[in-house]
């Protein structure tokens, strides 16, 4: 796997590197601009950008924006992104898209290193890894309006476990009920989301941009 790092931090840009290459990846450029990011990105066609949100030179949204900027020139591309805070903002961009795996974690869950290599292996993969905190700071002002609001509270429950990419079996454990359950909720989930039958993996991510995006405004 081939990853492209975006930090301004010079000792967490390179235990990142470090990380990372322990566990088998590749890192094919590790930088501190956006512009570099950009660069990188064209150059080496990453398998997934690991982002902070705030590079130079002005350290407020450098970072996504060049994330974003990096995803409109190659459609798909997955991004992880890093931030020492919940940026509500922020995360609503990134989400807009629906194509490519997506990921927003505080910086943290870096910490522990296990998590972090499981969120950039499940995002490179189309998959999501969204931040507990995240996904609560971003549902607090919710829409009652549209579809997502059909969804029961158990619906929302199982809903909100996917978008930290949890499957199946962990839903179960965390929700103490049957796979089989999880599964019809998911189901049930996919059909009052109006999102047609394909890969089911395709689909629990489309119902997750559709959870997180349903989020209001502060």
């Amino acid at each position: 796997m081939r990853v492209v790092i975006a930090e301004d931090l010079f000792l967490l840009r390179d235990g990142l590197t470090r990380l990372l290459e322990a566990n088998g990846m590749k890192v094919t450029a590790a930088v501190e601009t956006g512009e570099e990011l950009l660069a990188a990105v064209a150059a080496d066609r990453p398998d997934i950008a690991v982002v902070d949100v705030r590079l130079p030179p002005g350290f407020t949204d450098e970072g996504l924006r060049a994330a974003l900027a990096a995803r409109q020139a190659h459609p798909g591309l997955p991004v992880l992104v890093l931030s020492q805070f919940v940026e509500q903002l922020y995360a609503r961009e990134l989400l807009a898209g629906s194509t490519g795996g997506i990921g927003y974690l505080l910086k943290d869950r870096v910490m522990d290193g296990t998590q972090f290599i499981d969120a950039v292996r499940r995002v490179a993969q189309g998959g999501t890894a969204m931040d507990p905190e995240v996904i609560t700071r971003l549902l607090t002002h919710n829409s009652s309006a549209g579809p997502v609001a059909t969804l029961s509270p158990r619906e929302r429950q199982v809903l909100g476990l996917m978008a930290e990419g949890r499957s199946n079996a962990a839903i179960a454990q965390q929700l103490v009920i049957t796979e089989r359950a999880v599964a019809k909720h998911t189901a049930s989930i996919f059909v009052r989301l109006d999102l047609q039958p394909s890969d089911d993996d395709n689909r629990r991510v489309l119902a997750v941009l559709a959870y997180l995006n349903n989020g209001g405004t502060d």
